[in-house]
């Protein structure tokens, strides 16, 4: 692998013994990770169904190394939401970030989504989530894969950090910056990270997350945590930003959190003026576990003022459309989801308990999608679908992972079948997948275009 030559020249000196084999590490192949949606999973029942090769990974109870050559992103399994690829050690992240169920929580550089749907799992339904990024395709993206992990106390927004902080002064309990950065931790998957890394973006990266930080410390709650991470192994990104935050912000300390084998600590006599506690942050190195290298440190805010200004969301529906929608649940479900709705012309949502006020923010996804309004009717959206059990729908059609009936569905192909008409909850070994409408003898597949298989597939 070419690696750049300036870069080499800063590492060396950095690492010294273990320059070489920090290099050697490149050479190797890449560790492929999965981690476990437990909203839809239990651990056992996965461990029951698995069909992959798998491997624990030591510092997260739901992840696990995969082969190379499997590919469990071209399973049914994968479409239903039951585990996110993620490569291994940023999966560190959302265990140290470790949000409590109930709490109020920021991903404030939240795509693709990896964090955003390991904090959701954590949260287990229970308290707000609100994921932002700041790139339009990337935020769409997100929200894609917020949908895919049966995710229904979620906000999608694609803001500035800027704007966020005079919307939701010392509003949340965690935040979690996931910081842009020169990316050194992508070289050895991404070509792209390689030819465009330079000393001087390097620089533009620091200051840049000094930025993003400055706006992030003004939305937590006094007593808050705000975890930092970043995918480079340059100083100036990690210590040195750390460093100069606590110097601006001296009513934040650093925490000390666990550390496993082949984590190591934050290197103060790499950086100038190096805050005390920096030795408390982690450095995880491609050399030393099986990941591509990650930084993280969690600062502890410990005092400031509570915020009094916080408009929150209310109720936003036509009565006729929440007509339409209340015997679309009489007629179909068990259960009745959150009422606390908002409309978006014909699109109806369920607001997250607790969720701020939306206005003059760009959201993409304002919680749980419940369906569409058309001509008179209501059609229940493939989020709803998505984060639906078995036992809370009237009518379910059951496929297994091993039958042609699955890949079938997942073309978006019309299925035989007989049955009352009306919808049914497709499910593949148990778990929802999507929503099939049956008619006569035959179930309309009602699976998203936009996210149907094309061709030949096998997916073991």
């Amino acid at each position: 692998m070419n690696l750049p030559e300036s870069f080499l020249e800063k590492m060396k000196p950095l690492l010294q013994g273990e320059f070489d084999e920090f290099i050697r590490s490149y050479e190797e192949e890449r560790s492929q990770g999965l981690r476990v949606n437990t909203l839809k999973i239990s651990m056992e029942q996965f461990l029951h169904n698995n069909p992959f090769t798998l491997e624990r990974i030591p510092w997260v109870k739901e992840g696990f190394f995969y082969p190379p050559d499997e590919r469990p992103g071209k399973h049914p399994y994968h479409e239903a939401g039951l585990y996110y690829i993620q490569e291994p050690s940023a999966m560190a992240v959302g265990e140290i970030a470790d949000p409590v169920p109930g709490e109020r929580v920021l991903d404030l550089c939240a795509a693709p989504g990896g964090k955003t749907t390991h904090l959701a799992s954590k949260l287990g339904g229970e308290g707000l989530l609100v994921s932002n990024e700041i790139h339009p395709q990337r935020a769409k993206i997100l929200s894609q894969n917020v949908e895919r992990m049966g995710i229904k106390n979620v906000i999608v927004t694609n803001e500035t950090p800027e704007r966020l902080a005079k919307r939701l002064p010392s509003f949340f309990d965690r935040i979690i910056v996931d910081a842009p950065c020169s990316g050194e931790g992508m070289f050895r998957k991404d070509e792209e990270a390689r030819e465009h890394w330079s000393p001087e973006n390097v620089a533009v990266c620091a200051s840049r997350q000094d930025e993003i930080l400055s706006h992030a410390e003004k939305m937590l709650k006094p007593g808050g945590r705000l975890i930092y991470s970043t995918c480079t192994f340059s100083p100036e990104e990690n210590e040195g930003t750390i460093s100069r935050f606590l110097e601006n912000y001296p009513n934040f300390e650093i925490e000390k959190v666990e550390r496993y084998e082949g984590f190591s600590p934050g290197r103060g006599d790499w950086v100038e003026n190096a805050t005390p506690g920096i030795e408390h942050t982690i450095r995880i190195w491609p050399h030393r576990i099986k990941g591509e290298g990650h930084y993280i440190a969690v600062l502890k805010k410990t005092d400031g003022e509570e915020s009094t200004r916080i408009k929150y969301a209310s109720s936003k529906v036509d009565p006729k459309m929440l007509k339409e929608y209340k015997e679309f649940v009489k007629e179909h479900l068990h259960v009745t989801p959150n009422e606390n709705f908002i409309a978006y012309n014909d699109q109806l949502y369920s607001l997250p308990e607790g969720a701020p006020s939306l206005e003059k923010l760009k959201v993409l996804r304002p919680g749980l999608h419940l369906g569409t309004f058309k001509k008179n009717r209501f059609e229940p959206s493939h989020a709803l679908a998505l984060v639906l059990k078995k036992e809370e729908v009237k009518n379910c059609w059951e496929l297994s992972a091993s039958s042609p009936d699955i890949i079938s569905y997942l073309k978006g192909e019309v299925l035989q079948a007989t049955g009352s008409k009306g919808w049914y909850l497709i499910t593949v070994d148990g778990y929802s997948i999507g929503w099939g409408k049956l008619a006569g003898n035959a179930m309309k597949n009602h699976y998203p275009k936009g996210l149907r298989w094309m061709g030949n597939h096998s997916f073991y």
